[in-house]
């Protein structure tokens, strides 16, 4: 009866653990009473949920419209401005941009992702980015864009950006989960999963983050449906993850990072998600975390925790952040951006600016740390 927003799934719920619930109105009134029988304290964050997503998609019609040269990277945007952008840049960037689809989603929607660089060389290691694998987590979308704007508009004046797209290709999906994302802004902006329908079940989706060919449907992961973590009937059987686990394979040997962006925590994670178990490449990817965080407080002060996804976040199994790593990708990171449960999935659009400011920083020194030998 309550939608869990952090941590995702009941089973990572134990003594001490700081849960954010989403409550329908009606059973606040059941729940409170129960709560302070149980001991447990609460916090109401958001006393009326409804008037917030209003006010954060309610004026959309008289704004979102502006030409595409005006376009305002501090809103939110649905799908469909999101790819009109994309084409937009593909047209108006020909020398650093090229926008090709990977495949097809479930509702047959293209699936986009921009290669960003300079064509210097034949041969150019790649940096992979997505955003907006679970549908809800809307600054996700806008920090893809976000970074692509950046890339673009500093190219000529920042060394260090230059350096990153004259020495390497960014390939960068800004929706991963297009049909999820389209049903986040037209019926349930909490919704989370895939849009793929169950036979069995009246349950639609699949947790796109759980659908990955590593450890699938272990610990963390739900065989039900239903459930918000739900792993799918077998690993890769979303469209989606298929077609971006199709080209990731296809160019294992090209790309050196895997980078996701998820929401809320303020942590970046790195595998492994389904064990306790230290990587390998332990020292260079945790140098890589640390010196990655650090670059992101000195904007605006804001901490992130770092470490292996299992023992700073939970454990999951079926990740894409565990997956791009065993095969072949030594640096992959998911990252969880602002906030900690204040605001939640409905972190306002004065917040976009500066969180997508603070991640560039961390994107970049990963980046360049990839371009550096580390031993």
């Amino acid at each position: 009866q309550v939608d869990l927003w952090q941590p995702s799934s009941p089973f990572h719920i134990v003594e001490g653990t700081v849960t954010d619930a989403r409550v329908p109105r009606n059973a606040s009134r059941r729940l409170l009473p129960y709560l302070q029988r149980a001991n447990i304290p609460y916090t109401i964050l958001i006393a009326d949920l409804q008037k917030a997503i209003e006010n954060q998609t309610g004026l959309r019609s008289h704004r979102s419209r502006r030409s595409l040269s005006g376009y305002n990277y501090e809103v939110y945007h649905s799908l469909e401005e999101i790819q009109s952008w994309m084409h937009h840049l593909n047209k108006t960037h020909p020398d650093l941009v090229h926008m090709f689809s990977v495949g097809e989603s479930y509702e047959g929607r293209p699936l986009f992702v921009l290669k960003l660089g300079k064509r210097s060389r034949p041969y150019k290691k790649a940096v992979w980015i997505d955003c907006g694998i679970h549908a809800r987590e809307w600054i996700g979308p806008a920090f893809c864009q976000w970074f692509v704007k950046e890339a673009l508009e500093t190219y000529q004046t920042d060394p260090a950006m230059r350096k990153m797209l004259t020495q390497l290709y960014f390939y960068v999906m800004p929706v991963f989960n297009v049909d999820g994302y389209h049903f986040s802004w037209t019926n349930d902006r909490f919704w989370r999963k895939t849009r793929s329908k169950n036979t069995r079940f009246r349950c639609h989706g699949v947790d796109a983050n759980r659908n990955w060919k590593v450890k699938w449907c272990d610990e963390g992961a739900s065989f039900h449906p239903c459930d918000d973590t739900y792993c799918g009937p077998f690993a890769e059987s979303e469209p989606e993850v298929k077609a971006v686990a199709h080209f990731l394979r296809k160019h294992r040997k090209q790309i050196k990072a895997y980078l996701s962006f998820h929401a809320y925590a303020q942590m970046l994670l790195y595998p492994y998600s389904y064990k306790y178990a230290t990587i390998p490449n332990f020292s260079c990817v945790e140098l890589a975390a640390h010196n990655a965080v650090t670059a992101l407080q000195s904007a605006y002060g804001v901490r992130y925790r770092y470490g292996p996804a299992s023992s700073t976040l939970y454990m999951s199994s079926g990740s894409s952040m565990d997956w791009a790593y065993k095969n072949g990708i030594p640096y992959a990171f998911a990252f969880e951006l602002r906030d900690t449960g204040h605001f939640g999935f409905l972190l306002p659009e004065t917040l976009i600016s500066p969180t997508c400011t603070e991640t560039m920083l961390a994107v970049k020194n990963i980046t360049l740390h990839l371009l550096k030998k580390c031993h």
